[in-house]
């Protein structure tokens, strides 16, 4: 009999790292086209284009992992379109429909938001992967997508059916940008959502929400994206104390071990 050979989604090696730094260059030319939709004043466009960016971005690194086509290359092509898609996108979009109306002060704003952008990245890409595999859990700081869509809020609450008339949003917008710039390159822990384990009794539950999410997206977009933005903040601090915990039990467990060692 002859041996069985391993399975391979694409069996190129060629093909399997070309293949998702095309979804990547995808991903960063919708996300610059925002700006051109913005230009034209077609601001839903723009923030439905910088949503399609996130979740692309989403799917490259995990679809490299699954055809096993991760590269250095496919790291930094990764980083430099987050910065253009979710860092240069936004300040733009944002400041055609309101920063502009600060002038200079606007304009330093946007410059501030992108370079906290660049600094997350460039942090992401230099930390030590001998980290333990726990950390692996959680971000330093919020991700780049998830700031890309924050800071587009007042836009997305302005599109949408709530009532928000009484911001003044010559104010509100630039202390949101400060605070998610606070927030780039801060070091408060927030859920990766890489390692999520679904058992398989629950798999269905899984599918269901997610045609569920989407479903309410299609229907109802800007009002999805708002109560998504809201319930990812309240996560933020949970996420910092499940993070100190598990912190405390793996220094225990360090502690233990060398007190056992010590013993021997």
């Amino acid at each position: 009999m002859e041996p069985k050979k391993n399975f391979k989604l694409v069996s190129s090696k060629k093909t399997r790292i070309i293949l998702p730094n095309i979804f990547t260059l995808v991903g960063v030319c919708i996300g610059l086209s925002s700006i051109k939709f913005a230009l034209d004043a077609r601001y839903e466009i723009s923030i439905l284009a910088i949503l399609v960016a996130a979740i692309i971005d989403g799917l490259d690194g995990r679809i490299a992992r699954l055809i096993k086509g991760t590269s250095k290359v496919g790291k930094e092509l990764d980083s430099l379109t987050d910065v253009i898609s979710f860092g240069v996108a936004p300040a733009f979009v944002m400041y055609f429909w309101k920063l502009n109306e600060l002038g200079r002060i606007g304009w330093f704003i946007c410059l501030i938001y992108i370079v906290s952008v660049a600094l997350r990245l460039a942090r992401f890409n230099v930390n030590s992967s001998e980290e333990p595999s726990w950390r692996d859990n959680f971000f330093e700081g919020i991700p780049s997508p998830a700031g890309g869509v924050l800071v587009l809020m007042p836009l997305i609450l302005s599109l949408s059916e709530f009532n928000f008339s009484l911001i003044n949003n010559n104010l509100f917008v630039p202390i949101l940008f400060i605070i998610i710039s606070i927030l780039l390159i801060s070091k408060v822990p927030t859920y990766s959502f890489k390692k999520i384990i679904v058992p398989r009794r629950m798999s269905i539950f899984l599918l269901f929400g997610i045609i569920f999410f989407f479903g309410l997206l299609l229907v109802y977009t800007f009002n999805t994206i708002i109560i998504s933005a809201v319930i990812y903040l309240f996560m933020i601090p949970i996420s910092s104390i499940h993070y100190f915990k598990t912190e405390g039990k793996f220094r225990t467990q360090l502690s233990d071990n060398d007190d056992h060692e010590d013993i021997l």
